[in-house]
């Protein structure tokens, strides 16, 4: 059964996205297996991409049925049209809910199986809380929708780049709330959800999963904490009973460097910074940022909307492709994965 094309949502128009969608379809048009189409204003794209540089060819259509004709020879657009003329490296809360709205078209076509899954283009916080928002960012947003629906939701956030795969455990609070935030409860079911994600969407019939350790050394059998002794040893014991191959607390500075990667399909990080350090490190341009345990595949671009950068031509669409050819990848997986 052919596979969907995947959806792209255009983020914040003021931002890099145009230019990036457009160079990633340029990287991308030769390979029909990675075919997208784009929610967004179909003029607003080509003039701003024009403008900078990396004009493509760019066509309407009206349906995602009709992106894979179009895909080899043109950026296929679902012509949505902005309310506000937006403005080169600058934000305007006028155009959050074209924003939101793309986001809810995206969902919807996943949903209904007419896209194979989604790719979202960084999003502007702050334009979207000046009109209203009420969610932290894309993945809780996204968690929402699908839960209106039904679905039954674990969002887990992973990062994917230089060959590792990483999750946050804890993401955006300060360190110093770490420790409180920080459970075996929270643990065990990010480590279900890498489970599950890594045998439907990577084709991993066994996977292998590792865990950091909170404090310096895992803790150094309790002298540097207790975290490893009282919450994430009795996590990854509960987790062996239960047939996963978990393995740690690994100290945090040698869980990264190549021989002990190989050792480990994924690795669970104890805070926002011990995972996003060194996938950042191994592939700064290409790292991807992966939502798993949503009812549909979603992958991003692990950066933001580059506001200095947009309209000059010069922002990396390397995330994006990777982003792409990623979900492409999870979505063949998942058709392919015996039922």
């Amino acid at each position: 059964m052919p596979i969907e094309p995947l959806v792209l949502t255009p983020g914040e128009p003021g931002g890099v996205g145009p230019e990036i969608t457009a160079k990633a379809w340029a990287a991308l048009h030769g390979d029909p297996g990675n075919c997208f189409y784009l929610i967004g204003d179909a003029g607003f794209l080509r003039a701003r991409c024009e403008a900078a540089g990396v004009g493509v060819p760019v066509r309407r259509i009206t349906s995602a049925q009709e992106a894979k004709a179009v895909f080899p020879q043109a950026l296929p657009v679902l012509h949505r049209p902005l309310a506000h003329a937006p403005q080169t490296g600058s934000f305007d809360s006028a155009n959050a809910a074209w924003v939101i709205s793309a986001i809810d078209e995206a969902v919807a076509a996943c949903l209904g199986g007419t896209a194979a899954g989604m790719v979202t283009c960084p999003i502007q916080k702050e334009a979207l809380y000046a009109a209203g928002f009420k969610h932290q960012g894309h993945t809780d947003y996204l968690a929402s929708l699908a839960e209106r629906q039904g679905h039954t939701v674990s969002e887990v956030m992973m990062l994917v780049g230089g060959g590792l795969r990483a999750v946050p455990v804890t993401v955006h609070i300060a360190i110093k709330d770490v420790p409180a935030r920080l459970s075996g409860a929270a643990i065990e079911a990010q480590a279900r959800v890498t489970d599950h994600a890594l045998r439907t969407f990577f084709g991993i019939a066994e996977p292998r999963l590792a865990m950091t350790g909170l404090n310096p050394h895992a803790g150094e059998n309790g002298s540097m904490g207790r975290e490893e002794i009282e919450i994430i040893i009795p996590a990854i014991k509960r987790l062996q009973a239960e047939g996963l191959h978990v393995r740690g607390p690994l100290p945090a500075d040698t869980a990264f460097f190549p021989q002990e990667r190989a050792t480990y399909d994924a690795i669970l990080c104890m805070y926002h910074d011990q995972a996003l350090i060194p996938v950042k490190t191994l592939d700064f341009h290409g790292g991807v940022n992966v939502t798993l345990g949503l009812p549909f595949i979603r992958t991003s671009p692990d950066h933001g909307t580059a506001l200095a950068l947009a309209g000059t031509g010069k922002a990396h669409a390397e995330s994006l492709v990777a982003a792409i050819r990623l979900a492409r990848a999870m979505a063949f997986n998942s058709e392919s994965r015996p039922s």
